[in-house]
């Protein structure tokens, strides 16, 4: 059966994920790149390089953004949204979504008996990666659709 998910069932996706796939275009070009996210407040809460899909979005902030969830060709489910990209750049706003990010992906990536690879004693890899800073941004969502098929 193909139908279309309620809004509590597209914002549990939203919520229950963490990887979903950006479409911005910058007039010239559209641009599909999977990314990393967590969901708050009715808008997506993002961090990124300062790379090809941040100079579209600075030209033109309007991105479809898309998730799903697929078990087999016939059980599905899927959201699709649109919304517009707002660049964080007050020093409090940054502070907020670099911790509210973290502490998100950290529980995501960890159990009670699974240390932060800081805290390991030996860790696969001895360097520790340079930090790079990072941008962060909100995709404040405008409009949400959702469709899903099921068979019994």
């Amino acid at each position: 059966m193909l139908s279309k998910l309620t809004q509590e069932e597209m914002e549990e996706m939203l919520r229950n994920n963490m990887i979903g796939r950006l479409g911005c275009n910058d007039g010239e070009r559209t641009y599909v790149v999977p990314i990393s996210y967590v969901y708050e407040n009715g808008a997506l809460l993002c961090h990124s390089h300062d790379g090809m899909k941040i100079q579209m979005m600075r030209r033109n902030p309007f991105v479809c953004f898309e998730i799903d969830e697929v078990r087999d060709f016939n059980n599905w489910r899927s959201v699709i949204a649109w919304g517009v990209y707002q660049e964080l750049t007050e020093e409090r706003d940054i502070e907020y979504a670099r911790q509210f990010f973290s502490d998100y992906m950290l529980q995501m990536k960890t159990q009670e008996t699974a240390a932060p690879p800081h805290q390991q004693e030996s860790r696969f890899h001895e360097l520790k990666p340079e930090y790079v800073p990072a941008l962060y941004y909100r995709i404040h969502l405008q409009k949400i659709t959702g469709r899903y098929e099921r068979t019994f």
